[in-house]
């Protein structure tokens, strides 16, 4: 299990190849076999799953196939005391290729999301979010479609120009915090807890600029 960092990609895509966290962990575990069971938006932080032996790799990548991790995530959002939660979201998204940004159609619902907010202070609020399913940008998505968009996001709920390389001042304020599941060939339970925090939250001074 990995705790990756904002910006990171997991796995070789596009323009990102070296700098990757499969990339960084076989070199630096000297496992050229390492794969990674599943993959986490280079924006978001947080838990990863990578398999060792390439034989056990489609037994984990099932596990999240088939809905049989649990996954909770963190994000840092404005609060909107008229927002009733807890509540579980329900749409349609589509993400069409060459598009950066997805979007809710009408149709039978492919993503659901468990909202739920942990805290709030000044303005803000830590929501505790529990997907169902693992639509392209969902988290983001259902959030925006609340009225409480993810802070740092670029894309939700308007595309803002792309980021200069090497500004890392203002990540996407989402973490994948837990991962729970049986292990499908130790039989094992396992939980897992991300150690990062999101800075919005726990440094909102930093965040907002008002601090070096």
């Amino acid at each position: 299990m990995a705790d990756k960092p904002h910006f990171l990609a997991t796995t070789p895509r596009g323009s990102h190849v070296a700098q990757t966290a499969l990339a960084r962990l076989r070199d630096e575990l000297g496992l050229p076999s390492l794969t990674a069971a599943h993959r986490l938006d280079r924006l978001t932080a947080g838990l990863v799953l990578f398999t060792v032996r390439p034989e056990e790799r489609g037994a984990y990548q099932t596990l999240f196939r088939d809905r049989r991790v649990r996954k909770e995530y963190e994000a840092v959002a404005p609060y909107d005391p008229a927002l009733v939660l807890p509540r579980t979201v329900r749409s349609r998204i589509v993400k069409e290729r060459g598009v950066q940004a997805a979007r809710e159609v009408e149709g039978e619902p492919n993503a659901v999301t468990r909202v739920e907010l942990a805290e709030h202070r000044d303005g803000l609020g830590r929501y505790r979010l529990l997907p169902e399913t693992g639509q392209t940008h969902q988290l983001r998505v259902h959030l925006n479609a609340l009225g409480v968009p993810i802070l740092g996001d670029p894309l939700y709920p308007e595309v803002t120009g792309p980021v200069p390389p090497g500004d890392f001042r203002r990540p996407l304020q989402l973490l994948a915090r837990r991962l729970e599941f049986t292990d499908p060939v130790t039989g094992a339970r396992h939980a897992f807890a991300s150690g990062r925090t999101l800075r919005a939250w726990s440094c909102p001074a930093a965040w907002a600029g008002q601090e070096p």
